[in-house]
């Protein structure tokens, strides 16, 4: 398997679905790539947004972190 990708979080940030075409959010240093997933149209998810680390966020979520098995994963977020 090849090795992923590290991005910055500025890096991270113009993948928002706003500032390139790509949709990405962050997970325990995890990237992944929501960019085809209907409820991230335009980089928002209820009152997410996408191009950034949404761990902290996950525990208001009505989900668990499994939901984001299904997305493939991009990259590292680097600290």
């Amino acid at each position: 398997m090849d090795a992923l990708k590290k991005y910055k979080k500025t890096q991270l940030a113009l993948r928002n679905g706003q500032d390139k075409e790509e949709i990405w959010v962050a997970l325990h240093g995890k990237i992944y790539d929501v960019t085809d997933s209907r409820l991230w149209k335009n980089g928002k998810h209820y009152e997410h947004w996408a191009g950034q680390d949404l761990t902290d966020e996950l525990a208001d979520a009505p989900h668990t972190e499994s939901v984001f098995e299904k997305f493939k994963q991009v990259g590292i977020l680097e600290d």
